[in-house]
Formats: C-alpha cells, structure tokens, sequence
C-alpha cells in the first residue's frame, strides 16, 4: 500500500524527534530509545503531533538502534525490545490510511579495512534491527543519514532478506569541488547505480543541507535515474552552533516558501530534518495542499 500511494501522491514524512525528547527532558547521554519504555506516553505524543499537523507517515523512535550503538549505553540486550516497541507506539496513534516508517541510522563504526567492524558483524547488527521493526508492525523501512555507501548496501541487503517491506535508502552529503559527496567519498553516480541494483524502492537524501543544496542533490540523482522514487527530508537551513546549542534559524515560513523548488524538480517522499517541527510539517502540508 505503502509503495502504491508514493506512486499516485507526494507523501508527507514527519520532522525531528530528538529535539522534542530534548524539550521533554531527554538528557545529553541519556538513551533515546530507552525512551520508548520509559516514556512511552511522550514519544506517542511526538508521533500524534505530526500525524495532526499533516504527515502521511512518522518515523519511528529508533535510529539509533542497533545493538553496537545501544551497547554505550549498556543497553545491547535490549535491542529487539526497544525496536518493536518503538514500532508499536507510532503504530497506536497512526490514523486509519497513514503510514509508520522505522528510521534505521548508521552503527557509527567504520568498516573493515578502515575500522575493525566487519561486514558479517553490521549485517547482523541490521538485521536485529530491523526484524524487531517489523514485528511490531512498520509500513516501510527507513536507512537514513549514511555516509558511507557501503554500510548503506549492508543494511539494505539485511532489509531485503529479513522483510518484505518497501525499503528507502536515504544518504547524506556534503559539497565538494567535485560535486556533492559522503564523507566516504561516495559520488551519487554511484550510489544511485549500486542502490538501484541492490533493491532499494526509494533512493534520498537527508540531514546535512537545506533546501537548497537539496535541490541539487534531488537534480543529479534525477539525472541518474529518470525513473527512481526519490525522498527529500531538508534540515531547517544549516546548523549554527552557538555556546552548546545547535541553532536552526528557517521558519516554516521560510521553508514554506524554498519547498516550491524542490517540488519543481519532482520528488515522491517529501520530510524534514533537524530543526523542523510540526510547524514547519504543517507548511510544507499547506503547500501540498494547493499543489
């Protein structure tokens, strides 16, 4: 159903969640995920706000769930736990005919040859994961903000051998005199061709850039693959880092007005990053709207 709809309509994902765990008292070391247990009611309320606001589909409270991520915070044995549950709660307050999507993000180790974190070790790490997701009832598959394209194909090779489900593979960028790249080095030439043939249903790209730069970015992967579903998820501008905090300074008025270009250009899956609330979800649903 999930693939069906991208098809016929431009479907709308949710903002951040870390920046509303923080406002509800998420500490700095604190486990977002163990949230999923402890504060069930409030990551619930998270997900409700963007479904009000005018999502078509939330992300789970999961992206930072895999075991070798969870094991910082001593947390490893609670994988699957933390990730079925995070499916249930969005699940409870998906309105009939909307969608849950399982945010899947980078283990944070580096690969062999370049770290000592194997191919067989991240597969496994993933496909955990991610099967917890799907038992506890997720529409779609989300691997989101990698950086690396070769941890971004394992991670899709363990989504379609452990599930049936659409899966979207979403990469982040940053400019280079030789274009848009990962901080891997990976060319989006490439990644396009690799994600293609390793099954991916959507191809994006998140976090990292604004609409701007995301507007390039959405233009070379068209140029790849004419035919390909896209996703777009912008940060709300590019970060400022003042004292301790991070600043995002475009309003969903700004931003209302900068989605039009994106629009221009044709995506499928249209979200945002950090920085972006149920303010700027409800904009950028206003500007679908009249669309």
């Amino acid at each position: 159903m999930f693939l069906e709809r991208v098809k016929k309509e431009i479907i709308l994902f949710d903002g951040a969640m870390g920046t509303f765990l923080q406002k509800n008292g998420l500490q700095v070391g604190e486990c977002p995920e163990e949230w999923n247990i402890s504060h069930s009611e409030v990551v619930k309320s998270i997900h409700k706000s963007y479904y009000d606001a005018g999502s078509d589909c939330v992300e789970t409270n999961s992206f930072g769930g895999t075991k070798v991520k969870l094991s910082k915070f001593g947390l490893a044995d609670k994988c699957y736990e933390f990730n079925k549950r995070a499916a249930e709660l969005a699940k409870e307050v998906c309105p009939a005919g909307k969608f849950v999507a399982a945010s899947i993000g980078s283990t944070g180790e580096m690969l062999e040859p370049y770290g000592d974190f194997s191919v067989q070790e991240c597969y496994d790490n993933y496909a955990e994961q991610i099967i917890a997701l799907k038992d506890g009832g997720v529409d779609v598959l989300c691997i989101e903000t990698m950086m690396d394209l070769e941890e971004a194909k394992i991670a899709l090779k363990a989504a379609k051998e452990n599930t049936k489900l659409p899966v979207i593979v979403s990469l982040t960028y940053n400019q280079s005199p030789n274009g848009y790249k990962t901080l891997m080095g990976n060319s989006i030439p490439q990644i396009v061709t690799e994600l293609k043939s390793g099954g991916a249903d959507i191809i994006g790209t998140n976090c990292g850039n604004g609409i701007e730069n995301m507007v390039e970015i959405l233009k070379e992967y068209k140029s790849c693959a004419p035919d390909m579903l896209y996703l777009v998820q912008p940060n709300a501008g590019l970060p400022e880092v003042i004292g301790e905090k991070t600043i995002y300074r475009e309003t969903p008025e700004i931003m209302k007005a900068k989605v039009v270009s994106l629009l221009s250009v044709g995506l499928n899956v249209l979200g945002g990053c950090c920085g972006t609330t149920p303010d700027h979800i409800n904009a950028f649903r206003n500007v679908l709207n009249n669309k």
